[in-house]
């Protein structure tokens, strides 16, 4: 069954049912005005949850020279973990699987056949016994395994284990290579495990999770270690976000009356970031895709970032620095190529030096304009921490012999295959 053209009519005609009193230009002039008047500092009910570092500004990057600048970082390392998405199976077993990679440039094969492996299982079934223990060591000592019997919960048992897999894997991973890294480690990713975090958000038997379980408290200490590890070394730590949902401006300044039309924060700085002018002939903007626009350095307190910022209680994790070393401070890169917003994190013990400030931004700029998005170290760590689509297919195939029981399945299997 596919749409006639009569179809499409009739859909083009509902969407010009939908009136816009408000056009383009005036969302560009809103966002404006919240940059000039809201971020220096961004305060929610007396407390500041948004402030820039040194002066705030935008700043713009041509595509070719930015392409060819020198990089003060001549060996990176990035760092990913992939799953195979959490299973259920008929048994009552929940589980996931991860694994966590780090790459070099130059590459390092030995550094790239290193593996962690991490299974986390939820069952509601007393009787089952997982085998939880030490690390397991195979492969010539290139790939260390552990399985971890998830906390108990009556809901979101897909999510629970899909978050703890992911993020002991990578954080188990980062710690046990970090000697390695002797110029810059990159995350795929946020700094800290903030998609942990926003249990506290989602439902009060996740938030308990959060407050009673040693898990989520172990997997913050871990993040917490690593940012030490790297602040006594001397060496940045940053994370890479290709996809940032943070909506911290976004609900403040609505909060405070404003309009905010953007889904979250990445469309305000999309809107505040982009560059070209509006073509009167053609009656349509016209973006300036030659070059790259970025922000100033800000220190974030509000939303997933308040746990680990001097304020919060980072889970309860022991923390060796002043707190407010640990706190997440990032800038936004905009890609015009693409339409694109990255977000770029790092804990304030680097990025309180103006000079490191600079040399993350430049790195961020150069990456991006030469490799037309995420970084080159990123994009070899997640091609080696990815479970391709056949080999999950084939793990969940060797899972159910395991068990002796199916994965569960629903119509929508039947239906997309």
């Amino acid at each position: 069954m596919t749409l006639d053209p009569v179809h499409f009519e009739g859909i083009a005609q509902l969407a010009q049912r939908i009136r816009y009193d408000v056009g383009e230009d005036d969302h560009r002039d809103f966002a404006r005005t919240v940059w000039d008047e809201f971020l220096d500092p961004l305060v929610d009910d007396g407390r500041t949850v948004l402030d820039p570092l040194g002066e705030q500004g935008r700043h713009v990057a041509p595509v070719e020279d930015v392409a060819l600048a020198a990089v003060p970082y001549e060996e990176v390392h990035g760092l990913d973990s992939g799953t195979i998405n959490p299973t259920t199976f008929t048994n009552g077993l929940v589980l996931d699987i991860a694994q966590a990679a780090m790459s070099a440039t130059p590459s390092d094969l030995d550094l790239h056949r290193a593996r962690t492996l991490v299974m986390t299982v939820h069952t509601n079934d007393a009787t089952v016994d997982v085998d939880e223990g030490e690390w397991t060591v195979y492969d010539e000592g290139y790939i260390r395994s552990q399985i971890r019997h998830a906390p108990h919960v009556n809901r979101y048992e897909e999510g629970v284990v899909h978050a703890l897999a992911l993020y002991l894997a990578e954080s188990e991973h980062a710690l046990l290579q970090a000697d390695l890294v002797d110029d810059l480690l990159v995350l795929d990713g946020p700094l800290y495990p903030k998609g942990l975090f926003k249990w506290a958000d989602q439902h009060p038997e996740l938030a308990a999770l959060l407050e009673d379980e040693d898990q989520p408290q172990e997997v913050v200490q871990n993040y917490v270690e690593l940012v030490e590890t790297f602040v006594t070394r001397d060496v940045p730590l940053v994370g890479f976000v290709k996809n940032p949902a943070t909506k911290v401006i976004t609900r403040t300044v609505r909060e405070k009356g404003g309009h905010a039309p953007w889904v979250d924060d990445s469309a305000f700085f999309t809107r505040i970031l982009e560059r070209g002018q509006f073509d009167h002939d053609a009656e349509r903007w016209e973006r300036d895709t030659h070059n790259l626009t970025c922000t100033n350095w800000f220190r974030s307190r509000g939303g997933a970032d308040h746990p680990l910022s001097k304020g919060g209680d980072a889970l309860g994790a022991d923390r060796r620095l002043d707190p407010e070393q640990y706190e997440v401070t990032f800038c936004v890169v905009y890609d015009p190529r693409d339409d694109l917003v990255y977000r770029l994190e790092a804990p304030y013990a680097f990025t309180k030096d103006a000079e490191t400030r600079e040399n993350l931004r430049l790195f961020a700029l150069q990456e991006i304009a030469a490799q037309g998005g995420p970084p080159l170290a990123v994009a070899k760590a997640d091609e080696l921490a990815r479970i391709s689509r056949d080999e999950k297919r084939a793990l969940t195939e060797t899972l159910e012999e395991t068990f002796q029981a199916r994965r569960t399945r629903d119509y929508d299997d039947t239906r997309w295959g």
